[in-house]
């Protein structure tokens, strides 16, 4: 597993030559939501659509 240095480091690399800190911020924030929401997938912390959009009441 590439270490979160490295990893910065190539994140920061890819991002266009006028790039903001508030650029860099939600680069890394998006990318820790998808982080997060991969492992709670692989760990079974997800639910179903439906039951999703039946509890706010959405239609299907």
């Amino acid at each position: 597993m590439m270490m979160v240095k490295e990893q910065a480091h190539k994140l920061i690399d890819r991002m266009p030559d006028r790039a903001t800190w508030d650029d860099l911020m939600h680069e890394i924030y998006v990318r820790e939501v998808i982080e997060k929401g991969l492992a709670d997938s692989k760990e079974g912390k997800t639910r179903d659509i439906k039951e999703v959009r039946a509890r706010y009441g959405l239609p299907e």
